[in-house]
């Protein structure tokens, strides 16, 4: 994620890398001889699936440390097993590996340093850093002051190191109700960072783990753990999001008060916010329970899983990282940043086929009954390296609803009634009647063809200023397609007032009986196509079966997002 800029000199021009300011500490530190290996690390908690902001983390860590030759750890934050599921630690691996974090032989677990940690705060105790309180939740938020006025100290904090000692192997034994007591460190309740004033860092909870099951009944808090599992690793640069900035003088005391001989480096950055998308996973969470959403992976979403479901490809998204950059101020990103990156990925990838959405049949009536031929037509116009297909092409075709009007506007160069247009890589058509139904809905267009005028023929007679794709009705694949918009309404914003989710009711369209042309017979999970004119499209991986494909619509085919 280093821009790269060029100067020009007497000696013509040379290569600057312009580092950002992450790269500029590691470097400083290898140099000053603080670092010997970079080691990194992605620290996700197993509470819900990753989205597109973790992405950032993920790539920004691995490729720090693939840069400068170290270590990519992934590691689990499991602190915390009220919220954590064996189904988020197998989706969090697939996610990372998938995005492009090989982590290999270095997957960790915080819940394998739970002896570490207890003996980490057994240590504070007998330092006199910490003491085993018995104010509730709620006492403890008015002893701890405001961002203007200091806490005090509670009754507790002057309890003999051997009292603490009792208490806090007490705890571990089971012998107290959740909530009755905590561990704090002891630093000060006057500090002016009021993570500092005494912060909880173990509680009393009875809950199976998912790694440990039930050998613990108390659980470290993130704030003292997270310093902890950085040291047992080795980590040299713990890279976190902004939110931790205020939180680093309590990291920093923890990795000092426990004299780890090389403690590691926190280093913020800022997070990554994309306009009109949901990343809570609190929010997500009650789309998933009621429904609105089929899973965490529903392609509306941008869950990494989501998005891989939806069509997005790992280089597409690491194209976006490297444009949205590495910086210390927040600022929100345009999707349509994303949209543009996954249609410059595709655009050369992938095959450009016929598909036709809303059909209407279309009958050449002076075409021969019986007869079908086979139109030459290349994959991808800007990529010859893709070859061509045979396409079809009989008497009875599917054109696109669209592409045909009984009373045109001006400026309207598609299919209406005497009207000539070119069928894509076919022939020039001309139409001469329709049919519609009772409610006055056209269901089928009759046309003559020009025989002189196949494409490809070297026909120069006359020209025309419209052309339509088609797909052949005998042979065409029936599919379903999905249509995606945003999942809240991106003119009223994503939350309303009472900070419900302001939804949109039209966030999916579900086209059945879509014709595709053969091409797309066998198409696997993940497939990914151009469906010309109308954008991008994946087979779904949840839905779609031999028998009955299903295609989402990955993106549209335009981009109102135009790169620097």
């Amino acid at each position: 994620m280093a821009d790269i800029a060029m100067e020009v000199g007497q000696e013509g021009e040379k290569e600057v890398v312009s580092r950002n300011f992450i790269e500029q500490i590691i470097e400083k530190d290898i140099e000053e001889g603080k670092c010997k290996k970079v080691v990194t690390r992605f620290p996700p908690e197993p509470n819900g699936y990753l989205h597109i902001g973790h992405a950032k983390s993920i790539l920004l860590n691995y490729g720090l440390a693939k840069k400068y030759g170290g270590q990519f750890n992934l590691r689990f934050d499991d602190t915390n097993p009220t919220k954590e599921k064996i189904e988020f630690v197998d989706s969090i691996k697939e996610d990372v590996q998938w995005i492009g974090g090989d982590f290999e032989d270095r997957l960790f677990y915080a819940s394998n340093y739970f002896d570490a940690m207890y003996e980490a705060a057994v240590t504070l105790i007998k330092k006199g850093k910490a003491y085993v309180c018995e104010l509730s939740a709620e006492e403890i938020r008015e002893y701890r002051g405001t961002l203007t006025q200091p806490g005090k100290n509670s009754p507790y904090r002057e309890r003999s190191i051997e009292e603490n000692l009792d208490l806090f192997t007490r705890m571990k034994n089971g012998e107290f109700e959740d909530g009755s007591k905590v561990l704090r460190a002891k630093i000060d309740m006057a500090s002016p960072n009021i993570n500092m004033r005494d912060p909880v860092i173990y509680r009393v909870a009875h809950m199976n783990h998912h790694n440990t099951g039930d050998k613990w009944c108390v659980y470290p808090m993130y704030d003292f753990a997270h310093p902890i599992e950085d040291a047992i690793e080795g980590v040299t640069h713990s890279i976190c999001t902004l939110e931790f900035e205020d939180h680093r003088p309590l990291y920093d005391w923890v990795v000092t008060e426990l004299a780890y001989e090389n403690p590691p480096k926190q280093i913020e950055f800022a997070k990554l916010y994309l306009t009109n998308v949901i990343t809570g996973k609190r929010y997500i969470k009650k789309l998933v329970e009621e429904g609105i959403v089929d899973g965490w992976d529903d392609p509306r979403l941008v869950s990494i899983a989501a998005l891989r479901r939806r069509g997005f490809t790992p280089e597409s998204i690491r194209m976006f990282m490297d444009l949205v950059g590495v910086s210390k101020s927040n600022s929100s990103v345009d999707y349509a940043m994303l949209e543009y990156c996954i249609r410059e990925d595709l655009k050369l990838k992938k095959n450009r086929i016929m598909a036709v959405l809303d059909p209407i049949k279309m009958v050449i009536t002076n075409y021969p009954e019986g007869q079908i031929e086979y139109m030459d037509v290349p994959n991808n116009q800007e990529n010859p390296e893709l070859g061509a297909r045979k396409v079809p092409f009989s008497r009875e075709l599917y054109i696109d609803r669209a592409d045909f009007m009984i009373e045109p506007p001006r400026k309207y160069f598609r299919l209406y009634p005497g009207n000539e247009v070119r069928l894509m890589n076919a022939y020039f058509v001309t139409c001469q009647d329709y049919i519609t139904d009772e409610k006055g809905k056209v269901t089928e267009v009759h046309c003559t063809y020009d025989p002189e005028t196949r494409s490809g023929s070297g026909f120069t007679g006359r020209k025309v200023k419209g052309t339509i794709h088609w797909v052949n009705a005998e042979t065409a694949v029936e599919a379903e397609v999905r249509l995606y918009e945003n999942i809240v309404d991106e003119e009223k914003g994503v939350y309303n007032e009472d900070g419900s989710l302001n939804l949109n009711p039209n966030s999916l369209t579900v086209l059945e009986k879509c014709y595709i042309e053969p091409s797309v017979k066998g198409a696997k999970a993940y497939d990914s196509f151009q469906f010309l004119r109308h954008g991008y499209f994946c087979t779904d991986v949840k839905d779609s079966t031999e028998e009955h494909l299903v295609f989402n619509r990955i993106v549209s085919q335009k981009s109102s997002y135009k790169p620097a």
